[in-house]
C-alpha cells in the first residue's frame, strides 16, 4: 500500500508540480505505438478464427493420428466399408469404392494443407500477436516507469537544492550544509544512472518499434502465403476429382440398368447406344404380339399397380413378356407415360408453332405439305422415334374393326402426349381440350392416315429381337404412289383419297368422352 501511495505521489508531482515532463516517445513512435496495438488486436482475432477453420486438431500430434480423426477420413472409411458390403456386382458398390478412395486422397491433401497453414501462417501470427508485440509493449511500460522515476528524482533534487540554499543563508551550521550537499550529490548520481538506463531502453524500444514497421511487409506476406497454400490445395484436390470423374462416368455408361423415364430422349439414346428408345420399342413389339385387336387400346386405363410395376421394369431395361402379355392396356399405358414424361415432347416444343400453323390450313393437300415440312425439321433422334411410332399406329389402324381405334381416336388419346406447349401446363384443362387438342388431332390424324406417304418404306419394329418375331410394316395403302425412302419432297405425290372425315361437333364430344375414360 505504501509503495502504491509513493508511486501515486510521484505521478502527482510529475504532472502537477512541474510545468514540463520528459516525453517517453517521439511523435513518430507514438503513431507506431497506436499501430502496434491495432495490429495485435487484428492478428489475435485472425489467428483465432483461422485456427477454428482447421479441421484437424492443432498441436504437435503426429500427422497419422490427426488424419484418422479427420471427418473426410471417417467418410472415406465408411464408403469403402459400404462398397465391401455391396460388392462389385452393384453399381452403388463400385461408386462407393471409387468415391471412398477419392475422399481418402482428399483427406491426405487436406491434412497436408492444414499442416502447411499451421506452420507458415498460424504459428507466425501467434508469434506476432502473443510474443513480439507484447514484448515491445512491455519495454514501453518499463521505459515509462524509468521516465517517471527519473522525473521524480529530478523534482526531489530541485527541492533539495532550493532547501539547501535557503538553509545555507539562514544558518551557519556547516554540518547541515555538508549533509545537504551529500544528498544532492547522491540524487544527481541516481539521476545520471536513470538517464543512462532511460537512454539505453529508449534506443532499444525505438529500434524494436522501427523494426516492426520495417517488417510489416513480412507480416503481410503471411496472408499471401495463406492464399497461395489454399490455391495449391484446391488445385491438387481438383486434379484428384478430375482424374476420377472419367472412371465414374465409364462405370455409369457401362452399367446395363439405365433409367429412361423422365430422361431426355437424346441422353437416353446416347447412354444406351440405341436408335429407338427402349420403352417405345419394348412396348410396341409387345403390342404387336398381343394387343393389336384389344378394344380401346391406349384409351382404357390400366391397373395403377400393374402400370407402376411395368414402368419400373422398363426403367431397369427389362420386360417380363410372359407376365405383361396378358395385359396389353398396361403396356399401352407404359408407352403413353414414357411419351408424356419426356422433358420435351417427341415432336419438340421448338416446332410447336409450325405444327399448329399446319393444322390450321383448311386445304388438305397444303396441310399435308406443311405437316411434312415440319416433320422434316425434327432432330434426327426425334424423327426416327416419331416415324417408328407413327408406323406402328398406322398398323394398329388396320385392326380398327376389332380394337375400335381409328386414326382419329388414336390422335385424340395420344396426341397430347406427343405435342404440348409448356405455357399451357397451368391453363384450364377444358379450354385445352376444346382448342389445342383439336389442333393436335388435326396434326396427328392425317399423319397416321398417310403414314407411308410421310415415312416411305417398310420399318423393322423388333430391332433387338427380344420381344417377339420380327415384324415389318406391310399393310395395304390407298395411295396412288408409294415413294421410295430417298425420294425428294418435291417428287412425292399427294394421296388422291385423303380418307379424312371433317372434325365436327360430334368429334369434339367424342374427344371429351375419350378424355374422361382415359383419365
Amino acid at each position: 500500500m505504501k509503495k502504491q501511495f509513493n508511486r501515486m505521489r510521484q505521478l502527482a508531482n510529475q504532472t502537477v508540480g512541474r510545468a514540463e515532463k520528459t516525453e517517453v516517445l517521439s511523435d513518430d513512435l507514438l503513431q507506431v505505438e497506436k499501430r502496434l496495438d491495432l495490429v495485435k488486436q487484428v492478428t489475435h482475432s485472425t489467428h483465432k478464427k483461422l485456427t477454428a477453420c482447421l479441421q484437424g486438431q492443432q498441436g504437435a500430434e503426429e500427422r497419422e493420428k490427426k488424419s484418422k480423426k479427420l471427418p473426410l477420413t471417417i467418410l472415406a472409411q465408411c464408403m469403402v466399408e459400404g462398397a465391401a458390403v455391396l460388392g462389385d456386382d452393384s453399381l452403388l458398390g463400385k461408386m462407393l469404392n471409387l468415391c471412398g478412395e477419392t475422399e481418402e486422397k482428399l483427406a491426405q491433401e487436406l491434412i497436408q494443407f492444414e499442416f502447411q497453414i499451421e506452420k507458415d501462417v498460424v504459428e507466425p501470427l501467434y508469434e506476432l500477436a502473443e510474443v513480439d508485440i507484447p514484448n515491445i509493449q512491455k519495454q514501453r511500460k518499463h521505459l515509462a516507469k524509468l521516465v517517471l522515476d527519473m522525473d521524480s528524482a529530478r523534482t526531489r533534487l530541485q527541492t533539495v537544492l532550493t532547501t539547501t540554499r535557503l538553509q545555507t543563508v539562514l544558518t551557519t551550521t556547516r554540518l547541515k550544509t555538508v549533509l545537504r550537499l551529500q544528498t544532492v550529490l547522491r540524487l544527481q548520481a541516481a539521476i545520471r544512472l536513470k538517464v543512462i538506463s532511460y537512454s539505453l531502453f529508449q534506443d532499444q524500444l525505438s529500434a524494436d518499434m522501427y523494426n516492426f514497421v520495417a517488417k510489416e511487409i513480412d507480416y503481410a506476406n503471411y496472408f499471401q502465403t495463406l492464399i497461395e497454400i489454399q490455391a495449391e490445395y484446391h488445385r491438387k484436390s481438383l486434379e484428384i476429382l478430375q482424374s476420377v470423374l472419367p472412371t465414374i462416368k465409364a462405370h455409369q455408361e457401362a452399367w446395363v440398368e439405365k433409367p429412361s423415364y423422365g430422361k431426355a430422349l437424346e441422353e437416353h439414346l446416347t447412354i444406351s447406344s440405341r436408335e429407338i428408345a427402349f420403352p417405345i420399342e419394348a412396348c410396341v413389339t409387345m403390342l404387336l404380339e398381343c394387343g393389336m385387336q384389344e378394344e380401346g387400346l391406349f384409351r382404357v386405363a390400366p391397373s395403377t399397380s400393374k402400370l407402376k410395376k411395368l414402368k419400373a421394369s422398363l426403367d431397369c431395361g427389362v420386360m417380363d413378356v410372359q407376365e405383361f402379355s396378358a395385359d396389353p392396356h398396361a403396356i399401352a399405358g407404359a408407352l403413353k407415360s414414357y411419351l408424356r414424361e419426356l422433358p420435351e415432347p417427341l415432336m419438340t416444343s421448338e416446332l410447336y408453332e409450325d405444327w399448329i400453323q399446319a393444322s390450321n390450313i383448311q386445304d388438305m393437300d397444303k396441310r399435308l405439305q406443311a405437316l411434312l415440312a415440319a416433320c422434316e425439321k425434327l432432330p434426327t433422334d426425334n424423327f426416327n422415334n416419331f416415324r417408328y411410332l407413327i408406323k406402328f399406329l398406322a398398323k394398329l389402324g388396320d385392326y380398327q374393326d376389332s380394337n375400335k381405334m381409328t386414326p382419329g381416336n388414336m390422335a385424340i388419346v395420344l396426341g397430347p402426349n406427343l405435342l404440348w406447349t409448356h405455357s399451357n401446363e397451368s391453363g384450364n384443362m377444358t379450354e385445352m381440350m376444346t382448342t389445342v387438342s383439336l389442333q393436335i388431332v388435326g396434326i396427328i390424324e392425317p399423319i397416321i392416315q398417310h403414314a407411308d406417304w410421310f415415312f416411305p418404306g417398310d420399318i423393322e419394329f423388333n430391332l433387338t429381337g427380344c420381344y417377339g418375331s420380327p415384324v415389318h410394316t406391310n399393310h395395304n395403302s390407298n395411295y396412288s404412289s408409294m415413294p421410295s425412302p430417298d425420294m425428294d419432297q418435291s417428287e412425292r405425290k399427294l394421296p388422291h383419297d385423303h380418307g379424312r372425315r371433317p372434325l365436327s361437333v360430334a368429334t369434339d364430344n367424342m374427344m371429351l368422352e375419350f378424355y374422361k375414360k382415359d383419365g
